[in-house]
């Protein structure tokens, strides 16, 4: 720690260890404001290293409007809610409400019947909402009542500010390392195709490979290990000349690396595997996954303190996505 742990850390000593000014600090942590990518990343991890936890004001409190944050998982079922992206997004809002005696609760948010939201409006327990896994169907049934105490995790509306990750560009980064690295029939395992923040990812792909004369060649998948293997298995049956797969997530890379091992295919020699999220087990899984980075705890820090706070946000804050080449590419 470089702070004394008599004290929490502040915002003038996460500046300072990351060399910038406390303005850029404060734009960073807040998720608002224009900071530079490497401003960003080296206040993040002055921020992580210091354990710093914003000091966001407590008007929403004063003013009555409620004790919990509601973290609202759009999805199929409620199977969405077992996501580990889910709890890093709850542990996160967690670190940033337990100061103010502010909850986090945790609510499945069924696609078909998103109006479920009017509920949490009227709820005067509910101080704010952090919407994940949105839908145009999903923003639309944002009611007025919430507006100002809402924002998205992911896909955000004129209504709805969206604080997410470029994972088009992290996506664009890892397959152009397969590209680089000699593989030029690459397919990739998509993530479910109701979710257009995860469309983004897929449109990189087909651009590059149309770009580069290369074939589409498209699996839907939908985050989890179980359905990688299986989209894994049936690419290199309908494409047996597979050189590289690309996976929207990392879970779903490891069950394509472990159904490819399997069928004794190798990975890399026989096939690269490339995934997207650099979760913790990324680095030690066999072989090291390549994957490029989603900063999840920074964005649900912002998105929690924007709600909080209850200033007035841009309409997207993204979080840069950047490639951490490893073994199994």
């Amino acid at each position: 720690m470089e702070t004394p742990t008599s004290r929490p850390a502040t915002l003038d000593d996460v500046a300072r260890a990351a060399g910038v000014s406390r303005a850029t600090a404060s734009r960073v942590l807040g998720g608002y404001g224009f900071a530079s990518v490497d401003a960003r990343e080296r206040v993040g991890a002055a921020a992580d290293r210091l354990g710093y936890v914003p000091n966001v004001t407590a008007r929403a409190l004063v003013r009555g409007a409620g004790v919990r944050l509601v973290v609202a998982v759009a999805g199929t079922d409620a199977g969405v809610l077992d996501d580990p992206y889910v709890d890093r997004l709850v542990s996160a809002a967690a670190r940033v409400c337990a100061p103010h005696g502010v909850g986090v609760a945790l609510e499945w948010l069924p696609l078909d019947a998103p109006a479920g939201l009017r509920r949490l409006g009227d709820d005067r327990s509910v101080c704010g909402v952090l919407l994940v896994n949105t839908t145009a169907r999903v923003l639309d049934a944002v009611p007025a009542g919430l507006r100002g105490r809402v924002v998205s995790i992911g896909t955000g509306s004129p209504a709805v500010p969206s604080f997410d990750v470029d994972n088009a560009a992290g996506a664009d980064a890892v397959l152009r390392h397969l590209h680089a690295g000699g593989r030029r029939r690459i397919a990739m395992v998509t993530g479910p195709r109701w979710l257009s923040c995860a469309e983004r990812s897929v449109t990189a792909y087909e651009g590059l490979m149309r770009a580069a004369g290369l074939p589409v060649r498209l699996v839907t998948g939908d985050f989890t290990a179980a359905r990688g293997g299986r989209a894994a298995l049936e690419a290199m049956t309908r494409w047996p000349d597979t050189d590289a797969i690309y996976a929207a997530s990392d879970a779903t890379a490891l069950g394509v690396i472990a159904a490819l091992r399997g069928r004794g295919i190798g990975v890399p020699h026989d096939v690269a595997v490339g995934g997207f999220d650099d979760i913790p087990y990324a680095a030690v899984s066999s072989p090291a996954l390549t994957t490029a980075t989603h900063p999840v705890a920074r964005i649900a820090t912002a998105a929690a303190t924007a709600v909080l706070d209850g200033r007035p946000v841009p309409p997207v804050t993204a979080f840069p996505s950047t490639l951490v080449a490893r073994e199994s590419a």
